[in-house]
Formats: C-alpha cells, structure tokens, sequence
C-alpha cells in the first residue's frame, strides 16, 4: 500500500536532476558534520555544567573557608585576650601567695621560736621546782629545831621564857615556809604542765608549719610554672591570630578571583547553549534541504531507503486502519497517551491500550526489514510522543536484574523522547531523513542515519516509522 504522503519525483531535466542531487549529497554530507559538531557541543556543555557544579561547590567552599577563618580570627583574639587576662590574674595570684608564703614563712620561724622557749622555760620551772624543794626541806628542818628549843626552853623554867617565844616564832616561819613552798611547788607544777602542753603544741605546730613552708615552695614553683606555660600560650595565641590574619586576607584576595573565573565559566555556558540551540537549527535546515531537494526531482543514496520506509509505513497505516475499521481497538485507545510503568523494570518501560496490539501487528512487518540492507540497525514504530511500543525482536528479550544489560538488549515499550525520536515520531512530511551520533559506550560514538515516514490513521497522525542504519 502506498503512504498517504506519496514520495514521487516531478519531471525535470537531467541538468537540474544533477544539480538537485549534488545538493541532496551536499545537505546530507552538511548534515554529518553539523550532527558531529552538535554531539561535541554537548559534551561540552555537559563538561560546562558539571565545571560550573564544582565551581560552585569551590566558590561555597571558599565562602565557608572565609566564614571558618573568619571566626577562627575573632576566637583567636578572645583567646589571645583570655590568655592575657589569665596571665594578668596568674601573676597577681603568684605575688598574692608569695606574699601569703612569706607570712608563712615568718609564722613558722614564730612558732619554732616558742616551741624553743617553752623548753627553756620548763628547764628553769625545773630549777624552780628544785630550789623550792631545798626550801621546803631546810623549813622542816628548820621546824624540827623550833620543836626541839620549845622543849628545851620549857625544862629551863623561867629562864627559857624567852627563848620559847623565839622558838615560837621560828617554828610559825618555818610553817609558813613550809606552806609557801608547798603552794609554790604546786603553782610550778601546773605552770610546768601547761608550758609541756604548749610545748608539744608547739612542737606539732612547728612540724605543721614546716609542712607548710615545704608546700609554699611547691605552690611558688607550680605558679612560676603555670605563669611560664600561660604566657607561652598568649604568644602562639598570637602566632595563630598573626597567621589567622594573613589566611583571611588571602581568602578574601582570591574570593573575588573565584567569582570572576565562575562568572566567565556561566558566560561561556551560556554561549555553548546557544551555539548548540543555533546548531540544532541548522540540524534541522540540512534536514529540510535534503526534503526539498528530493521533493523536486534529486535524487539521493538514500533514495531506495525512502521508498522502503514509506512502504513500511503505509503498511502499518492499513493494518492500524483495518483493527479500528474491524472493532479490534477504538481511535481513544488506539491514541492513548496514559503511559503506565511497569513495576520494577529498569531501564523503565510503560504500557499502554494500544500495546498488545501493536504486538501483534507490527513485527511482521518490521522484522523483514533488517534484509533490505546490510546496515540496517533496526526498524520499529514510535508515536507522537517518542514511545516505542513493539521493537525489534533482538532488542525485545525479557527483563533481567542487570540494567546496562536490559539498556540494550530490552529496547521495547519505552519512551525515546531524545531530539530524534520526538522528530521521527511527529513529522508529518512524506519523510525525515536524520542525522545522530550512537553511543557505543566508552566514551566512543558512531554516526547513524535516521530515516522515518509518517504513521496515520483516517486522516489522524498518530506516529511514525524509523529505519536506523550506519553510514
């Protein structure tokens, strides 16, 4: 069956079929080239974007360097202004207890001092205690005597009257004495005890006081020592402020340098983007000028691939037409657009109405074409809005868990809405001749030839027919 775009050439004469023709070559060769520079912009541009990306991800790093260095700075000064307080409050604190040891010092020597004295002192209570003892024996004795006259004076009669008075009166002296002594031997007893008790207070006194002399020694040295360690800190708080300083000018230097270089990267992103929108542009001129140099009477190498997929599309034009026309689908499902994701498929396919359909339909008159010639890479059918529904038996295996492996060899029931699936699928003109780079993987491409005609049922677009081969 012929397309309803018919491919047919007007009468022209051989002069001008050349030159058509040498046009239709030229537009084709065009074509390459520009497809080729396309696919190097976008490499370009997706080198850009992802140079901006880490331009960007430079430039807020480069802010937070300044912000962290920033802060760093003020804490170096806070710190650098504790360390100078501490140092202040630690040398105050140091003659503080230097003068508290020195007290010390001087209490101690004080305390040594009388526990020395209390031991003279109870060495001469001793000497009292003993003198006093010699006193209280001499008055006995003395009292011994005055007895003794007494008795004597009182065998004499009259004549020791006198004497007996004398007698008397040394024998109240003598108990006196005695009494005296005794009271005097009594107070040195309590002083000697008292002036033991201080003595061995003292004596603990002094230990204590020694212990405390030794332990200002040690408080001196450690303050000497956290003097030395603080004021060592204050100056390499001072060292990382200085350092800090000239980090943070730097930063703030090369800052600006940043912005400009991620400014310059933007502009040239920017141009990339448009030389490649301008690019596609010209895409589709050499496209068009290969249309209409065919239109008017050129021809062209591809001239016999034309002929098949306008045949081919004619074909799935009829058999489309006769399933609506039989009651095996309706217009609605025959177009629907209600792309339904099949569970756990990745790549992910979609299903739709007119799937199981399209199944039955379409192979049979896709797979033959593979033998028109020995570069045809595949033959299948999109509709408007790039899906491909029945691929190819080769790129139609099942599902497996591997995904780079179903990218390839799993094809079928899904969208290929890349610049020339979307082209194939909505044009309209009696046909679409292509130019793409395949990814091969690897970071390697090969130029392929996208052919396409028009799919239409009663008088509605409803898709198109690709025919890829190589060069």
């Amino acid at each position: 069956m012929k397309p309803d775009h018919d491919f047919s050439i007007p009468t022209l004469d051989q002069n001008a079929r050349d030159r058509l023709s040498q046009l239709s070559k030229t537009a084709s060769t065009l074509g390459r080239e520009i497809v080729d520079i396309a696919g190097f912009l976008d490499q370009l541009e997706s080198e850009s974007d992802a140079q901006l990306m880490a331009l960007a991800s430079v430039r807020e790093g480069s802010t937070h360097v300044a912000e962290a260095n920033a802060a760093v700075l003020q804490s170096a000064g806070q710190v650098s202004q504790s360390a100078q307080d501490a140092l202040t409050n630690v040398r105050e604190s140091t003659g503080f207890v230097s003068e508290t040891s020195n007290l010390a010092i001087d209490l101690a020597q004080w305390v040594q001092q009388i526990n020395d004295h209390s031991t003279e002192v109870r060495d001469m209570l001793e000497e009292v205690k003993t003198s006093n003892e010699q006193i209280a024996t001499i008055a006995a004795q003395v009292n011994m005597l005055a007895i003794n006259a007494k008795i004597e004076a009182a065998r004499a009669g009259e004549a020791g009257k006198g004497f007996a008075v004398v007698a008397d009166a040394i024998n109240a002296l003598s108990q006196n004495t005695s009494k005296a002594a005794n009271d005097i031997t009594g107070t040195v007893g309590s002083l000697s005890n008292w002036v033991a008790r201080l003595s061995e207070g003292a004596a603990k006194s002094a230990i204590k006081a020694e212990a405390l002399l030794e332990r200002g020694d040690a408080t001196d040295r450690a303050l000497v020592t956290i003097e030395e360690q603080v004021a060592a800190s204050q100056d390499q708080t001072g060292v990382i402020r200085e350092e800090a300083g000239r980090a943070n000018e730097a930063v703030q230097s090369f800052t600006p340098f940043i912005a400009s270089i991620d400014a310059s990267f933007k502009s040239n992103t920017e141009g990339v983007k448009v030389a490649h929108t301008r690019v596609e542009k010209l895409i589709d001129r050499s496209e068009k000028m290969v249309q209409d140099s065919v239109a008017m009477g050129g021809s062209t190498e591809d001239g016999p691939m034309i002929l098949h997929v306008q045949d081919i599309a004619g074909q799935m034009s009829q058999a489309l037409t006769q399933a609506v026309d039989s009651g095996r689908i309706s217009m609605r499902d025959l177009f629907d657009e209600t792309y339904v994701p099949i569970n756990g498929s990745d790549p992910v396919q979609v299903t739709t109405r007119f799937l199981r359909l399209t199944d039955q339909l379409f192979p049979p008159l896709q797979e033959p074409a593979s033998q028109i010639d020995n570069r045809v890479v595949f033959c299948a059918a999109v509709d408007r809005n790039g899906y491909l529904p029945t691929h190819n038996l080769k790129f139609s295996h099942p599902l497996s868990s591997d995904p780079d492996w179903n990218m390839a060899h799993c094809r079928n029931r899904r969208i290929f809405d890349d610049r020339v699936g979307l082209k194939a699928g909505r044009n309209q003109e009696p046909f679409l001749l292509q130019v793409y780079r395949r990814d091969m993987g690897g970071g390697t491409f090969a130029m392929m030839k996208d052919l396409s005609a028009p799919i239409t049922v009663k008088g509605r677009h409803w898709g198109g027919l690709r025919l890829a081969y190589k060069f």
